[in-house]
């Protein structure tokens, strides 16, 4: 059954021809009986008369009213595990049913009701009810690969011919035939997932559009959550305290003291939004969390079954992948409209099958692999794609080796890295503290509905798109860099590559250090003792990021390498910053466990906190000695990390070269204290009896490894640590907030402030658009990512960002960093591509974040240029090159552009979640044709640009093309890039947020 009101319907026509829109009426009863479970002892606020309260959208608020108020900051449920939130929702079950009965719907009943199963228990009973795809009879579903399976299932659920139709269920059966053909379908996720760096933005926006909600006269009320919500705070603790046995507490005091305000809205925001469930700071990395906790598999929802599916955005959700669950990173502003009952719409994927076999080498990590895979997908192409896996060599490695290649899918292009459940997957259930009954019914599902793979049975072909395959005997010691990280490097020629980088030109593997100067030295004092720096000194070695964190095997192979450097006599030099930042307590559990922590804590690898630190840029400052030496030598130095990500000016400003290890070569390069070295020729230090020490003399076999990690991990740690997990800390405990569903804004706030998104909204769409003799911001190359356009990292003390704070009062030791600052618009705006590394091809070859002003000449701040353009009436495009907008999935890199007036971008191509958010906050999308782009055209940047769009939104189609005029007489054609109907719809409503408030009012 489904639930909206009798008007959705024509609410829709009035708003979108029906062909144009999915809008948010009819909530699947699943999702809905899941979201009233994660409800039912939420704090209650101020509740509202029952009778407004059932006009929302679904019955979640009248289930709020009938439980108690729980004085907790999370759900107010016992979070033991997610899964027990299911029995308490059975004392309520006849009021949901009778609530379900009253808001029946014109949303027509589910056309596959008849495949509707009972799931037997096998010592007697029944799990719950699903919906059967072996009941359809349908010898196309037995050749899916098992990803596509996964939407199938949930078209079908969701199926009300409404917002899911039959001919969307049939595009997915055909999907051998369909998918080369682009068409869309629409998506329900089980679940969203946050994490607080876009977390703070996505309330933010919540918190906004209530105020819209209010201000046209509807129920703010509706603005809530209906799906489950999971925040995990982890952005935001900096490793400005390392190789200290205090610098956990110190790093988290520091934390709280920088992120006061931005915790306790956070905290609000829980209390606030139903259905939305909190993780305080020092609990741990959200994916690893995921993985760990939060992941179902399976959910069962009041005796509905089907399998776990989650959004997030971070790009990095694709970590889920490796456990079975469907998982992809989106923008903020999709994620937004999917916590608020929106279809996500997507274009059906094509399957690269990826095929592994044989075993790895001993001494081999999953981090060698997950870079070796990350190459070959990148040059196989893969981008819009999903990727499976298959093969005999699956049961040779272990489910966090297969979490750390799904981690890794945003590098390599794909949505996702995906591995079926398999006895691997369930092993690890059960590892990690999740019930035998609730493994038992994953199982039974799984099995019962053809998504299961046991490798002890004949296996039924699949049809892939196309195919891969890896001999895992063919996997070598390697790591990515200096600046990308699908760029591997063998280990064996490690050296070699990092000459060849000195010498060639500045670029993604060149530096272009003259001859002469590139054996120059820097001598320094630290801290009284003499020292020195070279072209590849090692200056920070993290041991960090869920991608590794989160494998028991690398943690604990870098625990032993320190362990033997300890017994041979080698020692980290003491100005290189070393950390250990560990994804979840687990981590620390085990490595107390099996003795070895006290080893890393010898070598500087004390524990600094629990969440993603240098992975993503928070790496703290560097010792003013060693910045200096830097600075004033003009040295390349170096850090290694055992993170997923090293564009250039991300982990550290002072960092030039960057790269992508295992945790044991963490260890191993930061003993040797630089990347110039060949690990299989040169010693990496003299021991405590005079003699060399080299690499193989500290490197772990695989089988010592795996007797430590047999005898270290257990089950007990995960449930412990996941048993406290939401119980907090003191320092969250303590934050005091207001009991209310409307937020005050504070105008003085420098880290909260309403943005502007909503002003003067009206009930009317302003319609499609073209651009009219715009002037070119900026003029980019290839691969900007979305660390160069969105505001990241520290914030520069000249910059226009740094200004705005200082003109409030803020000093500059409290700037914090732009991702601290994401829920305030004003510093964002300022800080967009405001990158230090940003190439712009309008300054002719000088780097750093400005620009030209056409009319003027002047060289000003993007910013300032910015506001110059719009205060004159003139609006602005961006030109670039291929791949624009990689890396995380940063929805600032959309909002920001659009504060400062960008109308479109004009680029060679896009990265996926990139393109989906330009046209979420209403700007064009435009590709080059084949073969073209600005250079070959003869665009300079200086010229005018007219986009020719029909005004009609009827008369545009996804993927038409599109003429572009410049003042200067040149003509070309792009292809536009709204890629489904309902992105057209958004671009008509000026954006997906105000489309949602609309169609939310007009019911």
């Amino acid at each position: 059954m489904y639930i909206t009101s009798a008007s959705a319907s024509a609410s829709a026509s009035s708003l979108l021809r029906a062909s144009r829109a999915r809008l948010c009426g009819p909530i699947a009863s699943a999702s809905a009986s899941a979201s009233a479970s994660r409800t039912l002892a939420a704090p209650s606020p101020r509740p509202a008369p029952l009778a407004d309260r059932c006009r929302s959208l679904s019955f979640y608020s009248a289930v709020r009213s009938l439980r108690g108020s729980v004085p907790r900051w999370s759900h107010g449920v016992d979070w033991r595990s997610p899964l027990s939130l299911r029995p308490q929702i059975r004392a309520v079950a006849p009021v949901i049913e009778r609530l379900q009965r009253k808001f029946a719907t014109m949303a027509s009943e589910n056309p596959f009701k008849e495949i509707l199963t009972t799931l037997p228990k096998a010592g007697g009973g029944h799990f719950g009810k699903f919906y059967s795809l072996p009941s359809l009879n349908d010898p196309r579903i037995d050749k899916l690969p098992y990803s596509i399976r996964i939407l199938l299932e949930s078209a079908i659920r969701n199926c009300d011919n409404f917002q899911v139709k039959k001919e969307d269920v049939e595009k997915i059966i055909d999907w051998e035939n369909s998918s080369p053909k682009q068409v869309e379908i629409p998506f329900k996720p089980a679940r969203v997932l946050l994490q607080d760096f876009t977390g703070v933005p996505a309330v933010v926006d919540l918190a906004c559009m209530r105020d819209a909600m209010n201000n046209l006269g509807s129920d703010s009320n509706k603005i809530n959550p209906l799906v489950p919500v999971d925040l995990v705070i982890d952005h935001s603790v900096q490793v400005d305290v390392a190789r200290s046995e205090n610098a956990v507490q110190a790093n988290m005091e520091l934390e709280f003291r920088r992120n006061n305000e931005r915790f306790a809205f956070l905290k609000w925001g829980s209390t606030a939004f139903r259905n939305m469930l909190v993780v305080p700071p020092g609990s741990g990395i959200v994916h690893q969390v995921n993985l760990e906790y939060l992941g179902r598999v399976v959910f069962n929802s009041d005796g509905m079954l089907y399998p776990d599916s989650v959004v997030g955005t971070d790009s990095h959700t694709t970590m889920i992948d490796g456990l079975g669950v469907a998982g992809w990173g989106v923008g903020g502003i999709e994620a937004e409209a999917a916590m608020l009952g929106q279809p996500m719409s997507m274009v059906l994927p094509g399957v690269v099958g990826f095929k592994l076999s044989g075993k790895l080498r001993d001494g081999v990590t999953a981090t060698d692999l997950v870079l070796t895979v990350t190459q070959m997908l990148r040059k196989h192409g893969v981008v819009g794609k999903f990727v499976e896996f298959y093969g005999d060599g699956m049961g040779e490695l272990s489910l966090a080796d297969r979490a750390t290649i799904a981690n890794m899918s945003p590098e390599y292009g794909a949505t996702m890295g995906f591995f079926p459940v398999d006895h691997v997957t369930l092993q690890y259930l059960k590892l990690t503290g999740r019930s035998d009954e609730t493994v038992a019914m994953i199982e039974a599902y799984l099995r019962a509905n053809n998504m299961f793979v046991d490798y002890n049975e004949p296996q039924q072909e699949r049809v892939y798109s196309s195919y891969l395959e890896l001999n895992l005997v063919d996997v070598e010691p390697c790591i990515s860099g200096p600046k990308r990280p699908h760029d591997r490097v063998p280990l064996k020629v490690m050296k070699a590559d990092w000459h060849s980088c000195l010498d060639n030109k500045v670029g993604f593997k060149g530096f272009a250090v003259p001859k002469e100067s590139q054996d120059k030295v820097a001598k320094f004092s630290f801290h009284g003792r003499p020292a020195e720096l070279k072209h590849g000194s090692v200056v920070i070695a993290a041991i960090t990021s869920c991608t590794n964190t989160s494998n028991p095997s690398v943690m604990l192979g870098a625990a032993l390498v320190a362990k033997k450097a300890c017994e041979l006599g080698l020692q980290v030099k003491p100005w290189i910053k070393t950390s250990l930042a560990p994804g979840s307590g687990v981590v620390t559990k085990y490595l107390l466990k099996s003795g070895l922590q006290k080893y890393l804590n010898q070598q500087g690898f004390n524990i600094v906190g629990y969440g993603c630190t240098t992975c993503i840029g928070n790496s703290g400052d560097l010792d003013e000695s060693v910045g200096s030496a830097i600075s004033e030598n003009d040295i390349i130095a170096a850090a290694v990390l055992s993170g997923n990500r090293n564009f250039e000016g991300r982990v550290h400003p002072l960092t030039r070269a960057n790269y992508l290890a295992s945790p044991p070569l963490v260890v191993a390069y930061a003993l040797a204290g630089t990347v110039d070295i060949d690990f299989d020729k040169e010693p990496i230090g003299t021991g405590k009896d005079g003699k060399s020490v080299f690499f193989r003399d500290i490197w772990p076999s695989t089988e010592e490894i795996a007797q430590v990690v047999q005898s270290s991990v257990l089950p007990e740690m995960f449930k412990s640590t996941y048993e406290a997990i939401t119980k907090g800390n003191p320092m969250w405990n303590q934050l005091s907030v207001p009991a209310t569903t409307m937020y005050k804004w504070d105008p003085n706030s420098t880290y909260i402030h309403e943005p502007p998104y909503f002003k003067g909204m009206t009930m009317d769409p302003p319609g499609a658009h073209g651009v009219k003799e715009a002037y070119c911001l900026l003029n980019f190359g290839d691969s900007i990512t979305t660390d160069h356009i969105s505001p990241a990292g520290s914030i520069q003390k000249d910059s226009p960002a740094a200004k705005y704070l200082l003109e409030r009062g803020v000093d500059r030791k409290d700037f914090n960093s732009y991702g601290s600052r994401r829920g305030n618009d004003e510093v964002m705006a300022r800080g967009t591509f405001a990158n230090i590394r940003i190439v712009n091809k309008l300054l002719n070859g000088e780097v750093g974040p400005k620009t030209v002003h056409i009319p003027t000449g002047e060289k000003l701040y993007v910013f300032d240029a910015a506001m110059k353009y719009k205060a004159a009436g003139h609006d602005t495009i961006v030109l670039a090159g291929a791949e624009y907008g990689s890396g995380s999935s940063r929805d600032w890199a959309a909002k920001g552009p659009m504060l400062l007036g960008v109308k479109a971008v004009i680029a060679k191509s896009f990265e996926r979640i990139h393109r989906s958010n330009l046209v979420g906050m209403g700007i064009i999308p435009l590709c080059f044709k084949a073969g073209e782009d600005a250079d070959t055209l003869g665009l300079t940047g200086h010229e005018r640009y007219t986009i020719d769009l029909p005004s009609n939104i009827a008369e545009i189609r996804p993927g038409q093309d599109v003429t572009v005029t410049t003042d200067t007489g040149k003509s070309f054609t792009c292809v536009a890039r709204f890629d489904t109907e309902v992105e057209l719809a958004y671009f008509n409503h000026g954006g997906i947020l105000p489309y949602v408030i609309r169609n939310l009012t007009s019911q």
